[in-house]
């Protein structure tokens, strides 16, 4: 007790003493745990996220290169055994046979016949060659009139094997731009010309066939002329010659000249795309660039 009269209050700890000495037990109450696991969990990962995605990008770009590797080892490997070229065209025969072009100021109508000799030729030992059909196009060289076009059959080129290519490219009533027609088609003389070749071609090694790719062969600087006229025959009037002379006398007078053979271009080789160079020199060579990507990537 206090000076006052008031009881003195215990300490806590003297109470609790106090309490257990005499009074009933209290039950303890523990504090609820909340386990931190998952927030952990969440941060861990969030910091492992960007190191992830490093090393997927690190795989991906590996594998990548190791593939790009092993496509050039066998690409190297299949050149160095087969040593692949490409084909080559060669241009013999441009000859005009027929041609006809109405007088028509608006509208003029163009018939004609070019007769076309080529030779394909595959310089490979081991490679062979699979051609679609081939469409042949001719136009003038200055402003494009269409000449006309033909089919010529596909065919199998063989290793070291030569091929003759002919076709007739033919029009028959084409309707023609005049002005373009005037200027570049003569009935007589030359004129230069082109020459396209449109196919598919393919590769087969051994057992193996690639996919067949579109090729184009251009041939420019072919000069071509129309054909001659028929020669009049030439016949003689004079009374006293006709009777005097013998019949066979006078069938060698009256015979025509003969006509003289039709001139053939030379023969120039076809130069592939990307080599920069034309064969023969002059406007009077036929050059021929092969179009489209190398057969022999389809490898690699």
């Amino acid at each position: 007790m206090s000076s006052n009269g008031k009881p003195t209050p215990q300490p806590p700890a003297a109470a609790a003493a106090g309490n257990g000495a005499g009074g009933p037990p209290k039950m303890y109450q523990r504090p609820i745990y909340r386990p931190q696991q998952a927030a952990a969990k969440r941060r861990r990962g969030g910091r492992s996220c960007p190191f992830s995605c490093c090393c997927c990008f690190f795989w991906t770009v590996l594998v990548i290169l190791l593939l790009a590797f092993l496509a050039a080892v066998v690409g190297g490997a299949f050149y160095l055994l087969y040593r692949p070229h490409r084909p080559a065209f060669t241009l013999t025969v441009a000859r005009v046979t027929k041609l006809s072009l109405s007088s028509s100021a608006t509208a003029p109508a163009l018939s004609d016949a070019i007769d076309v000799t080529l030779t394909a030729k595959n310089p490979n030992k081991k490679l062979v060659y699979l051609y679609d059909d081939f469409t042949v196009t001719a136009a003038t060289a200055a402003n494009a009139v269409p000449l006309g076009e033909a089919t010529v059959p596909g065919f199998t080129a063989d290793a070291g094997n030569i091929t003759v290519i002919k076709a007739t490219v033919s029009a028959s009533a084409l309707t023609v731009d005049p002005t373009a027609a005037a200027s570049d088609i003569k009935k007589s003389g030359e004129f230069p010309i082109t020459l396209d070749l449109e196919t598919k071609a393919g590769v087969r090694v051994g057992g193996l066939k690639t996919k067949k790719i579109g090729i184009q062969v251009h041939c420019d600087g072919i000069k071509v002329a129309a054909p001659a006229a028929p020669a009049a025959k030439k016949k003689k009037l004079g009374k006293a010659a006709a009777a005097d002379a013998p019949a066979p006398a006078a069938a060698v007078d009256d015979a025509a000249p003969p006509a003289a053979p039709p001139r053939r271009p030379p023969s120039r080789a076809c130069a592939r795309s990307g080599s920069g160079s034309r064969s023969g020199s002059g406007p009077s060579s036929h050059v021929a660039s092969l179009r489209g990507a190398a057969l022999q990537n389809n490898f690699r």
